[in-house]
């Protein structure tokens, strides 16, 4: 079982255009996404898998108005152990060393050490 993630995204709606089909996105991909009672700030848990998709969504669209949510989203990245940068990797279609760092941000040490795991040569 995945962790989940508690994310605070303050001022959701007035920051993005087309926020619905941001919502909706996000929905689909298994996420919650509420308001913080009747404040403007929205609370998003999402595990790392599905973060992933959603910064990943953000990039492909071009929406200007998203990209401080992918820049924020992208900071959960700091928190990735050893074992959850494994599972990333894994699931990367071209693994180098420069697209591990590209995605989620590590060290270029870290990204050594995953990619040595994968390939048998630890």
């Amino acid at each position: 079982m995945e962790i989940i993630n508690t994310i605070n995204l303050p001022s959701f709606l007035r920051r993005t255009i087309k926020s619905y089909v941001l919502k909706t996105y996000i929905r689909q991909q298994g996420c919650d996404l509420n308001r913080i009672g009747r404040s403007r700030n929205w609370q998003l848990k999402t595990n790392l898998t599905q973060l992933q998709a959603i910064v990943t969504f953000i990039e492909l669209e071009h929406e200007v108005s998203w990209l401080w949510l992918a820049k924020r989203l992208r900071k959960e990245y700091l928190h990735l152990n050893h074992a959850n940068l494994v599972t990333l990797a894994s699931r990367l279609k071209t693994l180098t060393i420069a697209n591990l760092i590209a995605h989620t941000d590590c060290t270029l040490a870290q990204a050594r050490k995953v990619i040595d795991e994968l390939e048998g040569m630890d």
